[in-house]
């Protein structure tokens, strides 16, 4: 059998990653020992159990890490200063995933510079690049929770025996404080995403731009970009 040499770069990135997800599965946390909660979120008409603490609106934003595309560690703290709102997905190759994620991808455009748009999912990152790059999602930073599960955990997403994210919306101001927080009740149906977008638009504060105060960034998104 001959291997080209794309074979063998894809063979050395595949071996590169899988050891790294391997060798970092050590969780700082031990999932068995995780909260249960089993009275939130439905898949279909059963509930199901979601594993970590919840978190509330007004208290500080747990930290987090998770990785980018090229498996690189992105936390919390590297967002300060800004407004965040992040969409958890169970999945990106799934409809109301796909749907959800395009959707916001597509606000980000009308949104004030000091406003980032996440998107978390356990999807591994080299299936969330595939997902970016067919669908042209550009605008937003989509981040993988598969590595360490520290997200789910902390946020109290991940659903037990699924290995999954549950369908949520946070919005965190700049000062980390949960301002917005949204568990959809069942994971097949779409959050609200204009609730959330006038939450995220309302929260941010307002920019200055050569001496002049962008007064309301409800009626002109744009003028602050």
């Amino acid at each position: 059998m001959k291997f080209t040499t794309s074979n063998i770069t894809l063979a050395a990135f595949l071996i590169a990653t899988l050891s790294i997800t391997f060798d970092t599965h050590g969780y700082s946390f031990d999932l068995d020992k995780l909260k249960e909660t089993t009275n939130l979120v439905k898949a279909g008409n059963k509930y199901v159990t979601l594993l970590g603490d919840q978190v509330n609106v007004g208290e500080q934003a747990p930290t987090f890490k998770v990785v980018d595309k090229n498996f690189s560690p992105v936390t919390l703290n590297d967002f300060q200063g800004q407004t965040l709102l992040i969409s958890v997905v169970p999945s990106l190759d799934t409809g109301v995933c796909s749907i959800q994620t395009k959707r916001f991808n597509e606000e980000a455009a009308k949104l004030p510079k000091n406003i980032t748009i996440l998107t978390i999912s356990n999807d591994l990152p080299f299936a969330q690049k595939r997902f970016c790059d067919v669908e042209n999602v550009d605008g937003i930073k989509i981040l993988s929770d598969s590595v360490w599960r520290e997200f789910g955990a902390n946020y109290g997403l991940l659903i037990k025996d699924m290995g999954l994210l549950t369908r949520a919306i946070f919005i965190i101001n700049d000062q980390g404080k949960i301002v917005y927080k949204e568990l959809v009740a069942n994971i097949s149906q779409h959050p609200n995403y204009d609730k959330a977008l006038s939450k995220v638009k309302y929260t941010a504060p307002v920019i200055v731009l050569d001496g002049d105060t962008v007064k309301n960034q409800l009626e002109n998104p744009t003028e602050t970009k």
